[in-house]
């Protein structure tokens, strides 16, 4: 099986190479301009795989609320450019694998979400990602054969590509080095994903050959910054003094959901997040 796999030096697409090992051809942005249709279409049909996995993201959330330009920037690559991708799989009979986030829904149901819950992001970044999966429906009447995975908070090994940014872990646990307490927002309730968990459950849905259509992926255990943070200094030994604020404490210019726990109700969970930090720490 020839798979493709896009933002292959990300954080998550490396994890995605390693995972599919052999089988996998990784292409970056510098292989391949995904907002270029002719591009897609020329070099996608020309390399025929049967499998294309989209790991490119526009994921700058405030840049994105802040900046018109950015927010155009991030239709582009989160909702056309899908479209273009969706293209290419249609003409050469691939199946396309593409990720989305909780950040398309309000976070106004506290009780979380299932994967045909009804979407209503309330910033920029969350627009543009619905826009690629509003892109997939469309497509799937024209033959698209689609799996379009929602996730949130990714986390793990940093990826080769400059784009890569660190994880909220990778961040906080550099902070500790050089402080005594710190300040996290005891606000947000999600889930969070360790990409090694997600590219290896990505493959299952492959190769298991579950049915077309969306899904939802995180690790088991929803929690807030400050309760994940928490569990991964516990884990890890970190006697650093966590407080608990607000997220008036951080303004930001993109308001995020207050509560955007993604249900899986369509496939075997993740393992625990407090499994996964574990995992993580051990790298």
């Amino acid at each position: 099986m020839k798979v493709l796999i896009l933002g292959a030096q990300g954080n998550l697409g490396g994890q995605l190479m390693l995972t599919f090992g052999s089988e996998a051809i990784g292409w970056d942005r510098a292989d391949l301009n995904i907002t270029n249709r002719n591009e897609v279409l020329t070099k996608i049909s020309d390399l025929k795989p049967e499998i294309i996995i989209n790991a490119i993201a526009y994921n700058t959330v405030d840049k994105c609320e802040a900046d018109e330009s950015e927010y155009n920037l991030a239709n582009k690559l989160n909702g056309e450019a899908v479209g273009y991708l969706a293209d290419a799989a249609i003409k050469i009979r691939a199946t396309l694998v593409h990720y989305s986030t909780d950040y398309v829904f309000s976070g106004e149901d506290k009780s979380g979400y299932v994967e045909d819950a009804k979407p209503g992001p309330i910033n920029h970044y969350g627009q543009s990602k619905l826009l690629g999966e509003k892109v997939l429906y469309t497509k799937s009447v024209q033959g698209l054969k689609y799996y379009l995975i929602r996730t949130s908070k990714l986390f793990g090994p940093k990826g080769k590509s400059g784009f890569s940014k660190l994880s909220f872990f990778d961040l906080m646990l550099n902070l500790a080095r050089e402080k005594t307490e710190l300040k996290v927002v005891d606000e947000e309730f999600s889930c969070f994903t360790y990409t090694v968990d997600l590219a290896e459950r990505t493959q299952e849905l492959l190769n298991q050959k579950y049915p077309f259509g969306v899904y939802h992926l995180v690790n088991s255990g929803p929690a807030t910054w400050y309760g994940a943070l928490t569990q991964l200094f516990k884990i890890a030994g970190i006697n650093v003094k966590l407080i608990a604020v607000g997220s008036e404490e951080f303004p930001r210019p993109a308001q995020r959901p207050k509560s955007s726990v993604l249900l899986n109700t369509k496939i075997p969970p993740l393992r625990d997040l407090s499994e996964a930090l574990a995992a993580y720490l051990n790298l």
